[in-house]
């Protein structure tokens, strides 16, 4: 299946999602969106993935809302689709990728504003360009942040700064986002892709379930109390101890060489 807004490509268990409107910096308009969110779907079910990669064409991630679109829109004075006013695709996206049984790591090459910052934000591992930018760049268009930028940011850098970033639409280089936690490493843009790809297929060749369930345990911990997320670990360790790849990798260990799991 082919996309029009969007690259998608499988290569030793990592599929590349790239977002392909260069020409708008990758802003979400046209079929993007739907793009996306299928792809993620898609990727997610598949056996032969292991791990995601989202990354952007030419010299943007994703600039957030196509705004010229909605200004093309108000213009003509045209009536949104009550889809967007009542349950918008953009949420059903942004829950795709989090509840995503697989890892999704996002390579940050240019800017990300506004809901690019948040589709990041999602992801999550998060490597940058030396040339990315990031930005909550709502408040300058008189919008209120959306794709889950009120929920991820404060839960990465903290509540005040989150607010400063919010209320001022203040737009922070690669080197300050590394600085908050936004991102993990930074990279020369030549360096961006090798090193995501690196680090995708060294998650991919580790035990898929075990990562799995290692994902929803780190997020359900975020929501409950130690108690509750001690029960997660048990319920998870005890699927866990009973796949082939736990006895793979004890083995593996013993033996003194490196395991190959197989996800089963």
């Amino acid at each position: 299946m082919t996309y029009k807004c969007l690259l998608y490509e499988v290569k030793d268990g990592v599929a590349t999602l790239t977002l392909n409107r260069p020409e708008r910096l990758n802003a979400l308009g046209d079929t993007l969106r739907e793009d996306l969110q299928d792809a993620v779907t898609r990727a997610a079910e598949d056996a032969e993935v292991r791990v995601l990669v989202v990354t952007g064409a030419g010299k943007g991630f994703c600039s957030g809302g196509d705004v010229k679109a909605m200004n093309e829109r108000r213009e003509s004075r045209a009536e949104r689709p009550l889809m967007e006013k009542v349950a918008p695709g953009r949420d059903q996206t942004v829950l795709a990728l989090r509840n995503a049984p697989k890892p999704v790591i996002a390579a940050v090459n240019g800017a990300a504003a506004g809901a690019g910052m948040n589709l990041a934000l999602c992801c999550d591992i998060r490597l940058a360009s030396t040339a990315a930018k990031f930005a909550q760049a709502f408040v300058r268009r008189g919008l209120h942040p959306d794709w889950g930028g009120t929920y991820f940011l404060p839960r990465v850098v903290g509540a005040a700064k989150a607010c400063e970033l919010i209320f001022t639409g203040e737009v922070i280089d690669a080197q300050e986002a590394l600085r908050l936690g936004i991102v993990s490493a930074v990279y020369s843009p030549e360096e961006l892709m090798p090193a995501a790809l690196a680090l995708a297929r060294k998650i991919a060749d580790g035990p898929p379930v075990a990562i799995r369930l290692a994902k929803r345990a780190i997020y359900h911990s975020l929501e409950c109390d130690l108690r509750q997320a001690l029960e997660f670990e048990t319920y998870a360790q005890n699927i866990c101890y009973e796949t082939e790849d736990a006895a793979e990798g004890i083995r593996a260990f013993v033996e003194k060489r490196p395991p190959s799991f197989r996800g089963k």
